[in-house]
């Protein structure tokens, strides 16, 4: 039976060969909540996806309906960790009033090109036992899936790494866009983009559809992998998703691109 140091060199090991941060490798123990709570959230994110609109008071109705033993403010503590607010979806991305938010640069813009703009957001993603958050970088015109980490905890560093990948394949977007939250706003994310000359611009506050791509690509990912296999650890999930985002990009045709596929609009 391998001890727990040895346990922990050859998580280390794995972590260095992948070039992943180790944070990366670990999901949220069962110890921290019990089996019914991460049945509750898992459902919670299902209504929640399906039903985005839905405040407490009906994620409360549906989960009672569902079977679950839960009080409003029960559910109204849990809409905060799975980063949802009455009657609006708020990002799972918590805003820090200390830091510089950034004008929406969207509106009324016509966004006819590859590499124009940039979407980033946040989502919950259900794990057995826990749970874990994914970051992911998409390209407006072309929903081309740019970049994409994984975390168990929502700070900063995560973001960085997807982002400074982005930079580092893909030519630098005129326009990145994502939420007010804490993390896109701090001054170590917001330094990466000026760095690169792209303009910085922040959805309005609690306007879910100011960001609405990447939205319906979270939508997407949950309905047609997320929900439909077992993932235990965060490097199942990491697995996992490497195998969608690469179905995603190269074989699943869009409608509103007239049925091609996000890498023959963004490539070509």
């Amino acid at each position: 039976m391998i001890d727990k140091q040895e346990k922990e060199l050859s998580i280390k090991d794995q972590c260095e060969i992948l070039g992943l941060p180790r944070q990366t490798y670990y999901y949220v123990s069962r110890l921290a909540y019990s089996e019914e709570d991460i049945k509750i959230l898992h459902k919670m994110d299902e209504i929640y996806t399906t039903l985005p609109f839905y405040g407490y008071r009906r994620q409360y109705l549906e989960l009672i309906k569902a079977q679950f033993s839960i009080g409003k403010e029960r559910v109204r503590k849990y809409m905060r960790i799975l980063g949802l607010e009455t009657f609006y979806p708020k990002k799972t991305t918590i805003a820090n009033k200390i830091h510089k938010v950034y004008p929406y640069l969207l509106r009324n813009l016509k966004i006819n090109k590859p590499n124009q703009v940039w979407a980033a957001d946040i989502t919950y993603i259900r794990l057995e036992g826990g749970f874990c958050y994914l970051i992911a970088i998409i390209d407006w015109f072309s929903r081309y899936i740019l970049s994409w980490e994984l975390s168990n905890s929502l700070d900063v560093s995560f973001c960085q790494i997807a982002l400074e990948r982005a930079l580092r394949c893909y030519p630098a977007p005129d326009i990145f866009n994502t939420d007010q939250g804490s993390q896109f706003t701090s001054q170590e994310y917001t330094k990466i983009l000026m760095g690169a000359g792209v303009k910085i611009s922040m959805d309005g506050k609690g306007r879910w559809i100011d960001n609405v791509i990447i939205e319906r690509f979270f939508r997407s990912l949950k309905q047609e992998n997320i929900y439909l296999y077992p993932y235990v650890t965060v490097s199942d999930v990491r697995a996992g998703c490497g195998n969608y985002m690469q179905f995603y990009n190269i074989e699943r045709p869009h409608s509103s691109l007239h049925n091609k596929k996000p890498k023959e609009i963004y490539l070509y």
